[in-house]
Order: structure tokens, then sequence, then C-alpha cells
């Protein structure tokens, strides 16, 4: 069972009150950032009463200067589901990051990273001309996956050679990808995305997260000795915060940018799960907690 929405939806608080509902439930977080230590208060990590109250799978794996791939967090997350099916409970799949999701539910075959070579790509798509010229490269090497983007698209031809000179595999290889919805035995389930609820939410969110000390956290992150691996750079409201701590960016000015790229990111995750067939969506006039306990197996109504 999966529960998926965008940012500040409320699917962490609907999730957990399922669980404590249920008392069989146990949460896998399925999110890109919340795998690192010390990124607490601008990830929404829940609160340590929380996990105490319900048990949570796939937080504070790693320390922030750790890369941890899609691969890496498939891995653990199936691992995850096993340990607690083994124990005669269920798990509730909950998060906004898609691909993690996908990578988990559909089993996905997800091509390794190859940082060197993908930053002599990046040097390469920098020179006038670069990319159409990356775009024909790929067209000779793996010419499915140059058929299936522009020779302007940037990010998928890079990754798309990455993966292939890395890996010495076309990229294309590895299966239809993301643009294929198969058959699954995990029901997911939606919150719907009320645009001006979660643009409040966001903003609301992130004065709380100041009150809360997220300066101070991202400046100690920050200060650490082996800083912040790239992926935990580009954490929405970390990344904008850095600028303030590092370069001196006015506040204000940075937090302005967080919540405006945190309200487009939101946008995405919508539109990202609303191209999955699969998901049934609750429904403006139900009970979310309702549906989601009857989803799981549970009591429909509150006793």
């Amino acid at each position: 069972m999966a529960l998926v929405g965008t940012t500040a939806s409320g699917k962490s608080s609907l999730a957990l009150a399922a669980a404590r509902r249920l008392g069989d439930v146990e949460i896998v977080c399925v999110d890109s950032m919340t795998v690192y230590r010390g990124m607490d208060i601008g990830t929404a990590k829940p609160s340590p009463a929380d996990r105490a109250a319900v048990a949570h799978h796939m937080l504070d794996l790693v320390d922030p200067d750790q890369e941890f791939t899609v691969s890496d967090f498939r891995a653990r997350a199936l691992a995850a589901r096993d340990d607690i099916a083994s124990r005669g409970r269920r798990a509730l799949l909950v998060g906004g990051t898609g691909l993690y999701l996908r990578a988990v539910v559909d089993d996905l075959d997800i091509p390794a990273r190859y940082p060197d070579v993908a930053e002599a790509l990046e040097r390469d798509a920098r020179r006038p001309g670069g990319i159409q010229e990356l775009h024909a490269r790929l067209a000779v090497l793996d010419p499915v996956a140059a058929s299936r983007t522009t020779d302007t698209n940037r990010r998928r031809i890079v990754r798309a050679l990455e993966v292939t000179l890395g890996s010495g595999r076309p990229f294309s290889s590895y299966g239809p990808g993301l643009s294929a919805y198969p058959p699954t035995d995990v029901m997911l389930l939606g919150l719907p995305f009320v645009p001006e609820v979660v643009d409040r939410r966001i903003e609301e969110r992130f004065a709380r997260w100041l009150d809360e000390g997220l300066v101070e956290e991202v400046r100690s992150l920050s200060a650490r000795p082996g800083g912040l691996s790239r992926t935990a750079r580009q954490a929405l409201g970390y990344r904008e915060l850095l600028e303030h701590v590092e370069r001196g960016a006015p506040l204000e000015a940075c937090v302005r940018e967080a919540v405006r790229r945190t309200r487009a990111f939101a946008r995405r995750q919508r539109s990202w799960f609303r191209r999955d067939p699969r998901v049934r969506w609750i429904a403006p006039d139900e009970d979310p907690e309702d549906v989601l306990v009857a989803a799981l197996g549970g009591a429909s109504v509150r006793d």
C-alpha cells in the first residue's frame, strides 16, 4: 500500500493517524532527502514522538556528505518492506518523491551513476552547440534513446550518454522506464492537490521552520568537515539557505526563492502522479483517514 501526494499535502500526518488507529502498520518514508542524518527541520522529518508511536523506516540512513542513489534507496526500501512483512505487520509507503516510489513499486532496473563521465559530458554540453553535438553522438550510440528526446533536452541527453558510456550498455536497454505503468500488487492512494491550500501551507511551514532553527541547521551542515553531497545540497530549502549561509545572500530573498521553488515543485509532483493511471485519488467529499484505513484493510469508519 502506498500513499502519495505533493509536498505539504498532509500525507505524513494522515499516514501517522491511520497507522496509530490500526496498530499493525509501519511507515516506509519514500523521500530522497530524509535519508540524510542531520537534515531534520527542512525535510519535515517525523518527530521523535511520532517515530516512537509508529515505526518509521528509511530515515537517517547516511551522513549528508554521502551520495545515496535511487538504486541504494530501492534496495533498502525493499528490504524494509520484507522485514515488516516477516514480522506479520503491514507496510505503508508514504512519500512524494515519484522516481523513488516507482523504483520500489515497479522494481525498476535503474542504471548506475557515473559521475566522472557525467562531468565530462556536462563540460561538452556547455560549449556552443554542445548539446546538439551530444545528441548526435547519442543517435549513433543509442538511436532509440536519441529518438525519445529532443536535441535541446540537456538533462536527458547527458544522462542517456552517461549510462551508455559508463555501463557499455545502451540507455534504452534498461526497459520501457517511466513511460510504462505495469500492473502492480501495491495499491496507490493519492491525496488531492488543492493549489491555494498547498501554497499557504508551504509558506507557513517555512516560517515555522525558521522559528525552529532551520538557518542554524543549514549552517551546521555547511560547516561539517565533509560538507554536503551534491544530492543533499539540492534539497529544497537547504539549497536556497546555503546561498545565505555560504555567500551572504539576504535571508528574506532566499526564503522567498525557497517558497517559490517549493510551490513549483509541488505542481511538478502533481503532474507526475497524475500521469499514473493506477493511482486511486481520494475525492474531496471523502474522509481521507477513513479511506486510507479501509484501503489498508481496517474498519472504514471510526469507532
